[in-house]
């Protein structure tokens, strides 16, 4: 999955990490590394990420749309199968009408009612009253395929689907994890931003007494304000960022409230997954992108195959009871009281009805031709899915060793960070460097404190990545679990 199919809400945390200043001011490197262990190290207790995943799997709504859809098509499937069953009519009728009738021809329609019975030759209003009760049962013996297409139609139609839900599932796992990821750098990041605020003030302290004994120019001093002041603005930004990634976290959570300060997998800040990109070759078909791709070929298929056996003639067999009651006379006599609320004359039919839609041809051609179409649509897209996961499993491929390369040399210039800092201290203090010189130090150091933090981070999100392009996220958890 790329990351332009995840919300633009779960990356802007991600993004503001990115752009993060390089001048998060702290006193010493390794000051602030004890003090981020402190703050947001390994625990035994809070939020984990495999919670956070088990949570979107189980409660996001996208997963309940999915599933919702899933059980339509289930019942779809059971509702075109219904087709093979025999229909069944029945119908009870009374009535108070004149009975005039007059002898011709009317074509049909479903405005005027139907007569029945001789021409009397008389036209007046009164009226008596009639009744009637059947029961007609039509059953298709045989239909040339069509309900048997119908059904692999709604068959085909499940089967993507479930492939979808599959997808939507794989795809909100791979964002929540994400989000938890961007909390735990925000985190980070904010408690670099505290510790370079504090220790601007201490800085202040130690160089305002040195002014006062005019041991230090008052220039220091005021350097060191602005610097603190810059500090102050970062930590405003690092703390906007942490409540946003936050707040993207907690719509993952059945119970949002859990998305507390405490975070359990801290400890994936501070080691490299273990699993490499070298694994199993990559078999595009297990990713439910491809299945959904699939299944939507095979159902255009299905539905151009019901379409070419929906021109076929119909043969219903059916059977027919019924009776009939009236209170007119053929003489033209009419009985009296509630003659013909009963029915009374019983008749039977059983017979063979054949129809055949001889013009529908051309529509059924038009149908099948769009339908065609929409197959050819359906397989160069499964081709092209087939194509952007090649491209995207090497592309996550090529991060994920990049991140690891970079994450293996972050250390180094970490090191390399204290090491000055500590000389531009000592420099300062004995009077050989300038305020500047120490500055630069620290802006260095804690530039490479956020660097090696985020590396780690990176090389996590790029095994993500890997493992959802895959279509399974397992290892991934299972690295994180470690």
């Amino acid at each position: 999955m790329t990351n332009s199919q995840i919300p633009r809400a779960l990356r802007s945390p991600r993004s503001f990490l990115r752009a993060l200043p390089l001048f998060l001011l702290v006193s010493h490197s390794s000051i602030l590394r004890a003090q981020a262990v402190d703050a947001v190290g390994p625990t035994t207790s809070g939020l984990s990420l495999l919670t956070v995943v088990q949570d979107a799997e189980r409660d996001y709504p996208l997963i309940h749309v999915t599933e919702a859809e899933l059980n339509a098509s289930i019942a779809n499937i059971q509702l075109s199968r219904t087709a093979y069953l025999p229909r069944v009519d029945g119908i009870a009728q009374f009535n108070r009408a004149t009975r005039n009738n007059v002898f011709g021809a009317l074509l049909p329609q479903s405005t005027l009612p139907s007569m029945s019975g001789p021409v009397i030759g008389s036209n007046n209003g009164g009226s008596v009253w009639g009744s009637a009760t059947g029961l007609l049962i039509s059953w298709q013996p045989f239909d040339f395929g069509l309900r048997h297409a119908n059904v692999q139609s709604a068959i085909a139609a499940r089967d993507r689907a479930d492939a979808t839900a599959k997808r939507t599932q794989i795809e909100v796992a791979t964002a929540a994890a994400d989000a938890y990821l961007t909390v735990l750098v925000a985190m980070r990041a904010k408690t670099a931003a505290q510790a370079a605020v504090g220790n601007w003030e201490t800085l202040r302290v130690s160089v305002h007494a040195l002014t006062s004994a005019e041991l230090r120019p008052g220039a220091d001093e005021s350097r060191i304000e602005a610097e603190k002041a810059a500090a102050k603005t970062q930590l405003a930004l690092a703390d906007e960022a942490m409540e946003t990634s936050k707040a993207t976290l907690a719509k993952f959570l059945i119970k949002p409230e859990t998305a507390a300060p405490e975070m359990a997998s801290t400890h994936l800040l501070e080691q490299l997954p273990a699993v490499t990109e070298d694994g199993l070759p990559f078999q595009p078909s297990a990713n439910p992108i491809m299945a959904e791709q699939k299944a939507s070929v095979a159902q255009s298929a299905a539905q151009l195959h019901s379409i070419e056996k929906s021109w076929v003639p119909q043969f219903n067999l059916e059977g027919a009871a019924y009776a009939r009651g009236t209170g007119a006379e053929t003489n033209g006599q009419r009985l009296s009281g509630a003659n013909g609320l009963a029915p009374n004359v019983g008749d039977y039919a059983v017979g063979v009805n054949i129809t055949f839609p001889f013009m529908d041809f051309a529509s059924v051609h038009a149908r099948s031709a769009s339908q065609a179409s929409s197959l050819k649509a359906a397989e160069a897209n499964e081709q092209l899915a087939g194509r952007e996961l090649q491209e995207q499993f090497a592309q996550a491929k090529a991060v994920l060793r990049t991140s690891r390369a970079i994450a293996e040399n972050t250390p180094v210039a970490l090191s390399a960070a204290q090491t000055t800092l500590a000389q531009a201290n000592a420099r300062y203090k004995a009077g050989l460097s300038s305020i500047d010189e120490v500055a630069q130090a620290q802006r260095l150091g804690v530039q490479a404190e956020i660097d090696d933090s985020i590396a780690r981070l990176n090389v996590w999100r790029a095994l993500l990545h890997l493992q959802a392009v895959r279509g399974d996220l397992q290892p991934f958890l299972q690295a994180a679990s470690r």
